[in-house]
């Protein structure tokens, strides 16, 4: 089980999240709707996991994942992101993100992402 913060601009989004992760026994300690909230909810909560959208507005995925790594080098997190943003999810993966799940959520793939990334940690 792990501490989740979830970052989407979408209500929604975060909402279908939070049932698949629950299902699977882990925490959802947050929710931020743009960048500068989650690296505020980072701080306060420090959750064993990210699972952050990359468009958002104030600020995007990338800045946070880049403000969040200078504040932990170690943090996990998982992007999400639409098909057709590839670009995007490799600039996040250059600057410490660990995977990447693709909008609609696929249940199972969110599940086997989630769990790799912190088997990683723990082996």
């Amino acid at each position: 089980m792990a501490r989740i913060l979830l970052v989407d601009d979408a209500k929604f989004m975060r909402t279908t999240l939070q049932a698949i992760l629950t299902k699977d026994n882990h925490e959802i300690v947050g929710e931020a709707e743009n960048g500068k909230e989650a690296i505020s909810l980072f701080t306060k909560t420090n959750p064993d996991l990210i699972i952050m959208d990359i468009t958002m507005p104030i600020m995007n995925g990338i800045d946070a994942i880049r403000e969040i790594m200078k504040v932990d080098p170690n943090s996990l997190v998982i992007v999400c992101s639409a098909m057709g943003h590839q670009k995007v999810v490799v600039e996040a993966i250059e600057l410490g993100a660990k995977d990447f799940i693709v909008k609609p959520f696929d249940e199972h793939r969110v599940f086997e992402t989630v769990n790799r990334v912190l088997s990683n940690i723990t082996s």
